[in-house]
């Protein structure tokens, strides 16, 4: 019952959203125009009337729309009983007609005329059962007006009388049906009424409690389902009737084409474009939640992202189609503009599809997984991320001419394409130290420069896209739109990039320099020690000495100070060594003492206790700086 409740709140609310669809479709200063006027008077009091019953129109829909459930059911089956009642009217009246025709007056048991009284009766029988039945009422009378010409001619009336008692149940009806819109005509009232008594009730005059309440009358109604249900309502009927007009012709002009022909046809009026922008985000969470499945089955779907729910993707496609104008285009027009904001929205996924593939394919690599079928997944996808974002490209540059516009939707590719290609070459460093039998000591190094050109190479699009538009609004047609585009671009994807780009940059020689200032420990210092990296918990091979005495390799130390610049046993800051004070550092077969001077001796041996309880068990005070490590190691 539940499903079948869902299913009925969305299904009966559809025809509402329908009709005030065609309502603005509708062109009340043309119609008048065809309206056949006396004078300028009567076609001003016609124009009047149109004009009242196309707001009198909205009005009652949005009333409609609006309705609980049950008194949408209880509508329905109003609605339903009323053209039971009109269709069995329409059957009396055609058995008059055919009665008049016949021209036999004489009594009803005469053998070939018994086929005209009592095969309509047996009809109209079962239309006042069926009406009873959907009013919930017993009194089958009621709905049986509609018999009286029958029932006439049964007792040997004339054609006469025929008439004027048909004529007489169809006002009957008329005056039923009018006496029962009277007395409901003030239920919406009462029920908006009711709301708004509850609303004082709940005292309700905080912005998060009307947020609260919004949320919920937006589930209660299911407005995405039940917009998306409209659109596609919407897309079949004109799909089938552009096939029925076009014919032959659609299959010259291209499938593509005159799928999006009916798509832009599908969005002419607000609630069809919005119905489109809960469409469009649902097909993106699908794709997505698709690329989830494929990469880490059923249970990486279960880890829902925020950004990742389609609707940034449906957000991007309103936003655009009510900044460009869309909806007051021509349809060539409306085409052809659709098929750009599509294309943004489609580079868009691809960008989201990335964020979701990233991280899988780079966690294989550095956790050494050796299922080929993971693998072969994870490549399948970045292959497909990295071919279509050019093809994407090639098509567009197809149908328009190279301008600032189309730039954009270019290089908005070639990113794309650019952060898989770097995505693949770390990939492809971590399966090459896979197979080796010694670890890459400069790993980090390489893939740091890899990313470094990754981002450089970024940011070179980036600056020739502002660049060329530049020189277009200098010596072409300057608008407000492209500075203003050219400005925000500069910004985000120029000025932002290089200023982190340069940030990394500085961090990282900082951190050089301190591991290069740090004296190196010898094979003697080692062997003494018989510890392992206090980092990553793996035996030491080389390592570099702090200025306060504790060992470390010198990459992972590398990591360390890109996250805080101080030593991750004892928390003194690591300060570059002095050159003379290295050397002697190096001549030293022990490592440098600590410097405790000016300090309290009790100081002194809470620290050394302290520091030899790290030195034996590190892990639980690292457990939590490891982490970001690791992060930093795939960052960098």
């Amino acid at each position: 019952m539940p499903r079948l409740e869902e299913l009925a709140n969305v299904a009966l609310r559809v025809p509402n959203i329908l009709v005030l669809d065609l309502l603005y479709k509708c062109d009340i200063d043309s119609l008048t125009v065809h309206l056949k006027a006396k004078n300028e008077d009567m076609l001003f009091k016609y124009k009047y009337v149109l004009w009242n019953m196309y707001y009198l129109g909205h009005l009652i829909n949005l009333v409609v729309l609006v309705l609980p459930l049950r008194h949408i059911v209880t509508l329905y089956l109003h609605i339903l009983a009323a053209l039971l009642l009109y269709m069995g009217h329409q059957i009396s009246k055609d058995y008059v007609r055919e009665e008049l025709q016949y021209g036999y007056e004489g009594a009803v048991h005469v053998l070939s005329n018994l086929r005209f009284p009592y095969v309509p009766t047996t009809g109209q029988i079962i239309l006042s059962t069926l009406c009873a039945f959907l009013m919930k009422t017993r009194k089958v009378w009621l709905f049986s007006v509609h018999m009286l010409p029958l029932l006439a001619r049964l007792c040997a009336a004339s054609h006469a009388t025929l008439l004027t008692v048909n004529t007489f149940s169809m006002g009957l009806t008329g005056a039923g049906i009018a006496l029962f819109l009277l007395s409901n005509l003030f239920v919406p009232y009462r029920l908006a009424r009711a709301a708004y008594s509850e609303l004082l009730h709940l005292e309700v005059i905080e912005l998060y409690r009307l947020l609260a309440v919004g949320i919920s009358l937006w589930n209660q109604f299911a407005v995405p389902v039940l917009f998306s249900v409209f659109w596609f309502v919407l897309f079949i009927v004109q799909l089938c009737s552009d096939t029925l007009s076009a014919g032959s012709s659609a299959v010259h002009q291209g499938i593509m084409f005159f799928l999006l022909t009916s798509v832009s046809e599908c969005c002419a009026t607000p609630y069809s474009l919005l119905g489109l922008t809960f469409v469009v985000s649902y097909l993106a969470l699908g794709l997505l939640n698709l690329c989830k499945f494929y990469l880490g089955g059923y249970a990486a779907i279960q880890n829902e992202n925020v950004m990742h729910r389609g609707v940034t993707e449906g957000v991007t496609l309103l936003l655009l189609a009510l900044q460009t104008g869309l909806l007051d285009m021509q349809a060539l027009q409306r085409t052809f503009l659709l098929s750009i904001i599509l294309f943004i929205v489609v580079t868009s996924t691809l960008q989201s599809m990335i964020e979701i593939t990233d991280p899988v394919i780079l966690s294989l690599g550095a956790s050494r997984n050796r299922s080929l079928w993971k693998h072969f997944r994870g490549l399948s996808m970045c292959l497909l991320l990295l071919v279509f974002p050019v093809f994407m490209a090639y098509k567009i540059s197809q149908f328009f001419l190279m301008d600032f516009w189309l730039l954009i939707l270019v290089s908005s590719c070639m990113l794309t394409s650019l952060q898989v290609t770097g995505t693949m070459l770390i990939y492809s460093l971590f399966m090459v130290e896979l197979f080796r039998s010694n670890p890459i000591e400069s790993l980090d190094e390489i893939i740091y420069w890899v990313n470094a050109v990754s981002r450089v190479l970024e940011f070179v699009v980036a600056l020739c896209v502002v660049a060329y538009g530049t020189w277009e609004s200098l010596f072409g047609e300057w608008s407000w739109m492209g500075a203003s585009v050219i400005i925000i671009h500069s910004y985000f994807n120029v000025w932002l990039r290089a200023q982190s780009g340069w940030r990394s940059f500085l961090l990282r020689q900082e951190a050089a320099k301190k591991i290069n200032s740090l004296p190196r420990a010898t094979e003697r210092q080692l062997q003494e020690l018989n510890d392992v990296c206090a980092i990553c918990f793996q035996e030491m091979n080389a390592a570099v000495i702090t200025y306060c005495g504790h060992f470390f390799h010198g990459n992972c130390l590398r990591k360390w100070l890109y996250v805080q610049e101080t030593c991750p046993m004892c928390h003194q800051s690591v300060q570059p060594t002095p050159p003379g004070q290295r050397h002697a550092a190096a001549d030293d077969p022990d490592p440098p003492p600590q410097r405790d001077a000016g300090r309290d001796p009790a100081a002194g041996e809470e620290l050394s206790s302290r520091e030899e309880m790290l030195r034996v068990n590190p892990l639980p005070q690292l457990t939590s700086l490891c982490s970001n490590l690791r992060q930093c190691d795939i960052q960098w």
